[in-house]
């Protein structure tokens, strides 16, 4: 399910009042134990990180990443093409302010929140995250970093003018208020606090909403009625569209007939040419290339469906790893005003951590979701409980344990890639760490799980 459809996915979730009151902790728990910045010196943890995540081979690890980049920088290897002024990159976040884009956040106290008025304004300060644990039997701690910065100004204005494309493309009609009360603007606002610039920060927020629209309209039939044995055909020409096809010129007008009339591939089509006003053609195909890898999970999910399958965990957790927020973290240099080379990006261990992240973030909507999801639809916290035959109160605990694991990896390996890496990868992976912080704050305050009074 996309994040709007779990928003109005039925209540009947049968959960218990205990398992009930856990999520809702889990919810609005101030506590956020992660470092702050990544690539800060971390102080002694309060207690042991989780076991890091074997790597398929020595050849992915970060050590070998490290060796191949000490003498010679991958960055160092960029094409001969030329790249604007905007998108050089000081050597760390802290650098000199690109014009356009808000200076880094690391450098500055978060916008219109004075520093000693933090924990009044809802946003949680690191001082403020005492317990990393669950100390046994209480509610367990994500771990996960504070936002880096709140603007609700600026999260509104990106929501008002997402809200006003959807309309003009023609997704989700009669349901826009569903997506303004999602609050998407503001998601994308907490998650790229290195620009306030709100042209950048729409762009971001429209490649996100058309990609989840594919979900919500061909999928799980939340806008539209699903069609599972159209599924295949329909993601097929929507690729047609993420990686433009060139026919013949007799056919060229039929495939463009199909995909006028279709507000999704509209939507795909518009949000992408409105990326490429602030991305280079390098970013924009990588997210072309991450859509595609989302289509394929939505086929898989599309069999689920259609034949009553019901995933084992670790199925389950490898379609998380093609279906997550990786395609709306895979803008985070293009949403700054740089580029990440195509030659670092493409390394394994970059992409080990690049997907770790994305995995981790989809378990915390996972865990939140759970109070808006029928019983029938799939969660991990469900499909553990189901496997490991333990009650719903401490798959949830396993699943927070999940999700940790792969946090305190990613952070391990992102900072050593950082050491050795080039100035755009070492902001590239601070980017991602703002991210994961952002996203959960979002997740923890929008009115999609709280009400329009949350706080």
């Amino acid at each position: 399910m996309s994040p709007l459809s779990r928003m109005s996915a039925s209540a009947a979730s049968a959960l218990s009042p205990e398992v009930a009151g856990l999520v809702d902790d889990l919810l609005r728990d101030p506590r956020r134990p992660g470092n702050r910045d990544l690539l800060a010196p971390a102080s002694a943890p309060r207690t042991p990180p989780a076991p890091r995540l074997p790597v398929g081979s020595a050849e992915v690890g970060t050590s070998a990443l490290r060796l191949r980049l000490s003498g010679a920088r991958v960055a160092d290897q960029r094409p001969a093409t030329a790249v604007s002024a905007a998108t050089r990159v000081p050597a760390h976040p802290g650098g000199p302010r690109v014009p356009g884009l808000s200076a880094p956040a690391v450098e500055r106290p978060r916008s219109g929140v004075p520093r000693d008025e933090g924990a009044r304004s809802g946003v949680p300060r690191p001082e403020d995250a005492e317990n990393t644990g669950d100390g046994g039997q209480g509610v367990p701690a994500l771990y996960c970093p504070p936002a880096m910065r709140d603007d609700p100004a600026l999260g509104e204005e990106v929501d008002d003018r997402l809200v006003a494309w959807a309309e003009e493309v023609g997704v989700y009609p009669g349901q826009l208020d569903r997506v303004r009360s999602a609050g998407f603007g503001r998601l994308i606002m907490l998650a790229h606090p290195e620009t306030d610039d709100p042209d950048r920060l729409l762009a971001a927020a429209k490649c996100a909403l058309a990609e989840w629209s594919v979900d919500d309209h061909y999928v799980d039939g939340e806008v539209e009625e699903a069609r599972p044995e159209l599924l295949g055909q329909r993601l097929a020409i929507a690729h047609s569209v993420i990686d433009q096809a060139h026919l013949p010129l007799r056919y060229a007008p039929q495939l463009e007939e199909v995909v006028r009339a279709d507000p999704v591939m509209v939507a795909l089509r518009s949000s992408l040419a409105d990326l490429g006003t602030y991305a280079t053609a390098a970013q924009v195909r990588r997210l072309r290339h991450e859509l595609a890898i989302m289509f394929v999970a939505y086929n898989q999910e599309g069999v689920w469906l259609a034949t009553g399958h019901r995933p084992p965990v670790w199925e389950f957790l490898m379609h998380r790893h093609e279906n997550s927020f990786v395609p709306c973290m895979a803008l985070i240099d293009a949403v700054a005003g740089y580029e990440l080379p195509w030659a670092e990006f493409a390394e394994p261990s970059v992409r080990r951590v690049f997907t770790l992240a994305g995995s981790a973030s989809v378990i915390v909507n996972d865990l939140y979701s759970m109070g808006k999801e029928d019983v029938t639809d799939f969660s991990l916290p469900r499909l553990i409980a189901t496997e490991d035959d333990c009650s719903l109160d401490e798959a949830v605990r396993r699943t927070v344990d999940v999700h940790d694991e792969l946090m305190h990896t990613f952070e391990a390996e992102a900072a050593a890639l950082a050491l050795n890496g080039s100035p755009e990868l070492r902001r590239f992976l601070w980017g991602l760490w703002a991210w994961l912080g952002g996203s959960r704050e979002w997740h923890a305050r929008t009115a999609r799980y709280h009400g329009t009074n949350a706080s």
